[in-house]
């Protein structure tokens, strides 16, 4: 199938790794409930159908030649979106979590900042965590709203749109470690400049695949999220690149 043509001003950025069992849908809802935009797929050395499934859902597809972790694959998806000149753009998990029917909103919330974050606990449905993971999510964020001086409840949520500012700021800075992707680039953009906002979003469960956590993971989360605050709080401010 062929690439359609959407909106160029607005690009969905979907970083994925073995997901041919759910991206198909998902890339589908996001043409179907989402605004005008076109996909990018961000295929992280996946050896699976991904790539085949996403081309054949509509969706352009880059491959990278291995696995680099979510902060490489939108690192590559920033570049591309500035490379092509778009203004907005959002990222949505291969695995159907983040629902197609909230892009909107969160898009709508770069009126008022340069970042919206889809917000998991902001009052809107019913996604919980509990023990360290839970703790860990509290701490991170109650020191990032004091950061960004606006209350934040869900720092590390990767459902989130950046405007021109901080596509430049993501393209100059974006790590690729763990929770690089999300408490290290929003603490460095924070510090350049960028503003905050978040908007409420409901969280599906995962639409196929299997879960990229399990509770051993989520035992160590509370030390790796300490550790990443660390790492970005001693990082060099950068003023956002103008090109």
């Amino acid at each position: 199938m062929n690439t359609p043509f959407r909106n160029p001003d607005t690009l969905v950025i979907m970083p994925a790794w073995n997901e041919s069992e759910a991206i198909g849908n998902t890339i589908r809802e996001v043409f179907e409930f989402g605004p005008p935009c076109d996909v990018l797929v961000v295929d992280d050395g996946s050896r699976d159908k991904t790539a085949i499934v996403a081309r054949e859902a509509g969706a352009t597809v880059l491959q990278l030649p291995f696995n680099m972790g979510v902060g490489g694959a939108m690192r590559t998806g920033f570049k591309y979106a500035k490379n092509h000149g778009y203004s907005r753009v959002i990222q949505v998990d291969a695995d159907g979590q983040h629902d197609p029917r909230d892009i909107k909103a969160v898009l709508d919330g770069l009126q008022h900042a340069d970042i919206a974050i889809g917000a998991r606990f902001a009052d809107k449905g019913n996604y919980t965590v509990r023990g360290p993971r839970k703790w860990a999510m509290k701490v991170l964020a109650w020191t990032i709203s004091r950061i960004a001086g606006t209350p934040l409840t869900d720092v590390t949520s990767g459902f989130r749109a950046a405007n021109t500012k901080a596509i430049r700021q993501y393209v100059d800075h974006y790590p690729a470690e763990y929770l690089g992707d999300t408490i290290d680039s929003l603490v460095v953009a924070i510090r350049s400049g960028c503003t905050v906002k978040q908007v409420a979003v409901s969280m599906r469960a995962r639409q196929g695949g299997t879960p990229s956590h399990d509770p051993m993971k989520a035992a160590i989360y509370l030390g790796r999220s300490g550790m990443a605050l660390l790492f970005a709080l001693t990082r060099k401010k950068t003023e956002p690149s103008t090109n």
